[in-house]
């Protein structure tokens, strides 16, 4: 309770009793916002976790849909007390006293943004440990909480963790299934139903963000990306770490959107940013841990060969990374090389979304050797069985652009389902023995 000497008197007499608290969730204000639900598959996921397990963190970029999905899930199927940590009272609640703030809340509850309290997971902890009835907190955090040593380690054992990402293509369309169902179903080609058709150029420059995706023009969707990377430098990024210089993290994360779906090179990135290699690692720590870039980890088997062991970097969304490299829908039909990086970078996004929600757990990475054979996604089963997806913006594939996956198929023997190359056509074209190019609406297919 050391923590109440730093509050003003009055109101820290008040705190420390716990009906107030109580009093002050229940008298919240619903945010009002008009705002167009979308129906998220990770729904039954989040559901699924809350009927086995104490605590279920849903993370995720902000404005990604993480409270409007909760307070639906709070207000039908888990009828639970909803509070936020943006609320400035109840911050400063639960920062000065997180077992008494945690006392005075019923269970079950939903703490949104609960990353800006790490003490608060502590108190969870000791909450849980005494009964550890399945579902009793639902909270979201707008950071990657297992990068804090801490919290990682409160809650081990007693918390499941699931990632909301931007609005997927099936989710924009309201139709579609999971594409990674389809890859590594045994009818495939043939027992799936085709994909929505969708406007690629559109669905890659507007994104996946709720809010721009429903504004009708370019210039106010630029609006809303400016306002969005300034509110997390400087609220999420102060949150979670001391940086003196913020203004170099909008040119670095210029300069990695350039770069999308290209192998990490660090010592490249310094050179060019003019950063030192340890500041460097510190600013794209924070920016992985508030869901601003995402890394694709090497993907290395016992092949007898020696592999490219760095990661692939990309950025969370192409909205935002069309954003921060100034390019619209007549620029992205400009084709070029760069827009070639950010069809790759939708389609990994559109895989990684699947694998948020996927019955069967798979696990994401990419394939490269010494020589320059490389496969974008490999993507792995539990059990050992593996699809290699190429991504390649062309309307007109080539066997050349099988290599890689020729190469998967080799190695890996019974292992290898199939090796699939996403191309911009509109036909499923067999080219050799389990290798397809499939039009890129498989991505809203189902089976």
């Amino acid at each position: 309770m050391k923590q109440l000497d730093n509050l003003d008197p009055g109101f820290r007499t008040l705190l420390r009793r716990r009906d107030f608290i109580s009093k002050l969730l229940t008298d919240l204000p619903l945010d009002g916002k008009n705002i167009t639900m979308y129906r998220r598959y990770i729904f039954n996921s989040v559901m699924d976790a809350l009927s086995d397990t104490p605590v279920v963190f849903l993370r995720g970029a902000r404005q990604t849909g993480k409270s409007t999905l909760v307070r639906e899930i709070a207000n039908g199927p888990y009828p639970a007390r909803y509070v936020t940590l943006d609320n400035a009272a109840v911050f400063s609640a639960a920062s000065a006293d997180p077992t008494g703030f945690l006392a005075g809340v019923g269970k079950p509850v939903v703490i949104d943004e609960a990353q800006r309290v790490r003490n608060l997971f502590l108190a969870i902890k000791e909450d849980v440990d005494r009964n550890r009835t399945p579902g009793r907190y639902l909270l979201t955090g707008s950071a990657n909480i297992l990068t804090i040593p801490r919290v990682a380690d409160a809650l081990a054992g007693r918390m499941e963790l699931l990632t909301l990402w931007p609005l997927s293509v099936g989710e924009l369309k309201e139709d579609g299934g999971n594409a990674l169902d389809v890859f590594f179903d045994s009818g495939f080609p043939n027992r799936f139903h085709p994909g929505t058709d969708f406007d690629l150029a559109e669905t890659i420059v507007a994104g996946g963000f709720p809010e721009p995706v429903q504004r009708s023009s370019h210039r106010r969707r630029r609006a809303w990306f400016e306002s969005y990377i300034t509110t997390i430098l400087d609220r999420e990024v102060r949150d979670l770490a001391q940086i003196q210089d913020l203004a170099v993290l909008p040119r670095l994360l210029q300069f990695l959107a350039a770069r999308t779906a290209t192998l990490h090179n660090q010592s490249e990135i310094s050179r060019s940013i003019g950063i030192p290699n340890s500041t460097l690692s510190r600013y794209l720590k924070l920016l992985e841990m508030t869901f601003l870039v995402k890394t694709l980890p090497a993907w290395s088997p016992n092949m007898g060969k020696r592999l490219v062991k760095a990661s692939k970097i990309f950025m969370v969304d192409t909205g935002l990374a069309c954003h921060l490299l100034g390019i619209d829908e007549e620029g992205f039909r400009q084709r070029g090389e760069i827009v070639g990086r950010i069809f790759e970078n939708f389609v990994a996004l559109e895989l990684f979304k699947s694998a948020s929600w996927c019955d069967e757990p798979v696990r994401l990475f990419h394939f490269r050797s010494q020589a320059g054979q490389e496969v974008d996604v490999v993507i792995e089963r539990s059990g050992g069985e593996v699809v290699g997806v190429e991504i390649k913006l062309s309307a007109s594939p080539s066997p050349r652009d099988f290599d890689g996956l020729k190469v998967l198929r080799e190695h890996l023997g019974n292992k290898f389902v199939r090796g699939i190359l996403i191309y911009t056509g509109r036909e499923i074209v067999p080219f050799e023995k389990d290798l397809y190019a499939v039009p890129v609406n498989v991505l809203t297919a189902r089976l």
